[in-house]
């Protein structure tokens, strides 16, 4: 099935040409891309995934992932930072789907311009989803206090709510997984505190800063979610898991994609000393970039039949789990294979700072850190095949 949606509607040449013309400023100062959420904004892009009833764009998750692969063939780290607000409003999208009106407040935040950040990732927590080691204290009202770390928190200069996890120990029904929302708010309370220390290789955009909490309250109204900890078939992990890693591989896809594009400019561009004939011609040019291309050429599809199952409610079964990883961990490590070749292809000049080449290098190494990494991939792909490991 071919998708007719055409994304320049929502992200029309000018605009791209905007986000990508400052995606080399953003990386070399360190800084967040402001005037992109801005301009993304305008556009509304914020709110894709809401229904058109609530005043959103009433876009499939299929649709979105088309989107973010767009916007990464600009700007990775701007495609990177809205995955995470665009994962609240697909998990939103996901549970209303279902019948689950827990998120709705997402998705009405959404369309009134909250910024929803993701505060899942803990330093050595590989639990991911199935533990925490932030305490959620439970208030007499029903709200809860989370006291924790949260690393790689994405969109730290603008976010309005923190969309996190905990473990409440002291619960009479054994100890719970609580996932809530806390709003930025906390922080003039000094029951947040962020730090300004993302100063990395690549992805530099994003501004993923380490959050404190101290104590940060969620109120009894942002509370979605109270489930055991461990594998849990809950819809909350479902929705978290399957949009996080389908628009994650949306956007290292679109890395793969512009660097594919890079290197056919630059073969059909340079020359050859010996023959006068453009690179394009040299056998060995062609070959690797037919290389690059089926490399590449597999993932859109894949993506693009995983979203709309999602959005149509099929049922895998235990094969969800190993189908959305095996997604993510194939376009990572497509993207970097693409970029590899891309360099080659491009010669020195793509060795300069200044080089797109360049700065596609450094941000597409990030995709091996985001769940699921390639051990939890192997292992889960293991298990759907194998069966678990016997004890």
């Amino acid at each position: 099935m071919v998708s007719d949606f055409d994304p320049t509607g929502i992200l029309p040449d000018d605009l791209i040409g905007r986000i990508r013309d400052r995606a080399a400023v953003h990386d070399r100062e360190n800084t967040f891309p402001e005037q992109d959420l801005a301009d993304l904004t305008a556009a509304g892009y914020l709110p894709i995934l809401v229904p058109r009833e609530l005043g959103g764009g009433g876009l499939s998750l299929a649709d979105a992932a088309v989107l973010q692969q767009r916007l990464a063939g600009a700007a990775p780290a701007t495609a990177l930072a809205i995955n995470m607000h665009l994962v609240w409003t697909g998990v939103a999208k996901v549970l209303s789907d279902r019948g689950i009106d827990d998120l709705r407040f997402v998705q009405e935040g959404a369309v009134a311009g909250e910024v929803f950040a993701f505060g899942i990732s803990e330093a050595g927590n590989d639990l991911v989803l199935f533990g925490s080691d932030t305490d959620a204290a439970p208030g007499a009202d029903g709200s809860y206090a989370f006291t924790g770390t949260k690393i790689f928190t994405t969109l730290s200069p603008v976010w309005t709510q923190l969309g996190l996890h905990g473990l409440d120990t002291a619960s009479a029904d054994g100890p719970r997984m609580v996932y809530a929302f806390v709003p930025r708010s906390e922080e003039a309370q000094g029951r947040i505190a962020v730090k300004d220390d993302w100063d990395t290789l690549g992805m530099r955009g994003t501004q993923s800063r380490t959050t404190n909490l101290r104590g940060a309250i969620a109120p009894a109204a942002r509370v979605v979610r109270r489930i055991p900890p461990g594998p849990n078939p809950d819809p909350i992990v479902f929705g978290i898991f399957s949009v996080f890693e389908i628009l994650l591989a949306s956007v290292y896809t679109g890395i793969a994609r512009r660097a594919l594009e890079l290197a056919v400019q630059t073969a059909g561009t340079r020359r050859s000393k010996k023959t006068g004939l453009a690179y394009s011609q040299d056998p060995d040019i062609r070959w690797r970039i037919a290389e690059m291309a089926l490399a590449y050429d597999a993932l859109p599809a894949e993506i693009a039949a995983l979203s709309r199952d999602v959005d149509a409610g099929a049922d895998h079964g235990a094969r969800w789990f190993s189908l959305l990883s095996g997604v993510k961990h194939r376009a990572v490590t497509m993207a970097k294979r693409v970029v590899d070749e891309a360099i080659l292809v491009s010669g020195g000049s793509s060795y300069f700072s200044s080089s797109e080449l360049s700065r596609l290098y450094r941000d597409v190494l990030a995709g091996m850190f985001h769940p699921s990494d390639p051990e939890s991939a192997h292992a889960t792909v293991a298990s759907a095949w194998l069966g678990p490991i016997e004890s």
